[in-house]
């Protein structure tokens, strides 16, 4: 039932001019491939989803399907705080051909568990593409607890969870749940071999745009049974992701493949380039790793 084993890249989404560059993000997605990834998230929150219309993420999630021709899985993010639009939008990406949907916690309402588990449920029992839970408190104000996670995985649909709350005690007791039909991937770049020393499968990596053949080695390396290894790289490129989460996701990293000649430094507000003090860092950091 597992969408994919390694590492899933959470893309950019490339902008020129006020609109998406296709361009750019067929560039990136081809590189991707080439270097070795296991899967391709769209429109999650790398992507500046919550500033992409519907009908852009539709699109977006259409390109990348056809260009990746079921080389890798494709999951699209779909989440928002309105469970209906959650569901029409996942209705669209089912019929553009993803392979999953990511679906993040809803926000700014903050709901029960309660009414968590029922959010969940009815996007499941409406859309028949695999769904991945995203938990990620620090931007939701809301966590998916050991609880829920262990109601909601009896779902058919509901087939794993991005953990992203940095609570390594909360992933152990998830991990409880993992079966052939439930996976737990790391939503922290920097966590992804602690999680998979709990069972975890991968992780859905922002870091992996921008090294994603040192990163994909290093799940690999720990899937094939060399931990040692694994938890070197691990602690080798912790100094990367510390300057790629210098400010928000996504500054810091679009910001970096701008340097890297991989697409132009463009956002969409509220998000906006990053502080002089933050581009000094990022180019010594880059230039220390061999990436510039």
């Amino acid at each position: 039932m597992a969408l994919f084993t390694g590492t899933a890249t959470a893309l950019i989404t490339p902008f020129k001019n006020g609109k998406i560059d296709y361009v750019a993000m067929g560039k990136l997605v081809e590189w991707q491939l080439k270097n070795g990834v296991d899967g391709l998230v769209v429109c999650g929150t790398t992507g500046e989803a919550s500033t992409l219309s519907g009908k852009e993420r539709v699109q977006l999630t259409r390109f990348v399907v056809d260009l990746v021709d079921g080389r890798v899985p494709v999951i699209a993010g779909t989440g928002s705080n309105n469970t209906q639009f959650t569901i029409e939008l996942s209705k669209d990406i089912e019929a553009n051909g993803a392979n999953g949907i990511l679906v993040v916690t809803p926000y700014y309402n903050k709901c029960t568990e309660s009414g968590m588990i029922a959010h969940y449920e009815k996007i499941a029992d409406q859309v028949n593409l695999p769904l991945i839970i995203y938990s990620v408190q620090g931007r939701t104000g809301v966590n998916v607890s050991p609880k829920v996670v262990g109601i909601l995985k009896e779902h058919p649909n509901i087939i794993g969870i991005k953990e992203a709350s940095g609570d390594m005690g909360q992933v152990c007791a998830m991990a409880r749940y993992i079966d052939d039909n439930f996976s737990i991937y790391s939503g922290n770049d920097d966590m992804s071999i602690p999680i998979m020393s709990l069972g975890g499968l991968g992780c859905i990596s922002t870091v992996s745009n921008i090294i994603p053949a040192r990163f994909s080695k290093m799940l690999h390396d720990y899937l094939a049974g060399d931990t040692a290894a694994a938890g070197k790289e691990q602690v080798a490129i912790k100094p990367l992701i510390d300057t790629i989460f210098a400010e928000v996701n996504p500054i810091p990293l679009k910001s970096a493949l701008n340097m890297m000649g991989m697409c132009d430094l463009e956002y969409r507000l509220p998000l906006c380039p990053p502080t002089n003090k933050t581009q000094y860092l990022l180019y010594d950091t880059l230039k220390e790793f061999g990436l510039v």
